[in-house]
């Protein structure tokens, strides 16, 4: 069983900073991609970025430039910075373990609002 636990989400103002984590635990193999998705009220859950264990990252084109994903496999975790927030940020934002071999994991989801 992998259970994905997400930190950091909050209250900001547009044009401010948050970097939201992710700690992984159980079994995960070395072909897992790691990823975050968001969910805003009334809309479908979609992908924010996503990267493999070789840090090669994908990225949604409306936070290109501002959000990066990172990874500490020796942690096993996975950090979201995200720069610039604008107001159609806010969402409920997900970790997800994509694992060929293990599954298919969910982190229970962090808040972040950007408002005035």
């Amino acid at each position: 069983q992998v259970q994905l636990v997400e930190s950091g989400g909050g209250l900001v103002q547009p044009g401010e900073s948050l970097r939201l984590s992710c700690a992984t635990s159980g079994r995960v193999s070395r072909i897992n991609v790691m990823g975050w998705y968001r969910q805003a009220p009334g809309k479908e859950r979609d992908l924010v970025a996503s990267i493999t264990r070789w840090g090669n990252a994908n990225y949604a084109d409306s936070v290109k430039g501002r959000f990066t994903i990172s990874r500490d496999n020796a942690k096993s975790t996975v950090y979201l910075q995200m720069n610039s927030l604008k107001p159609e940020d806010t969402a409920v934002y997900y970790c997800n373990n994509k694992d060929p071999i293990y599954g298919n994991y969910w982190g229970n989801g962090t808040l972040v609002t950007v408002s005035s």
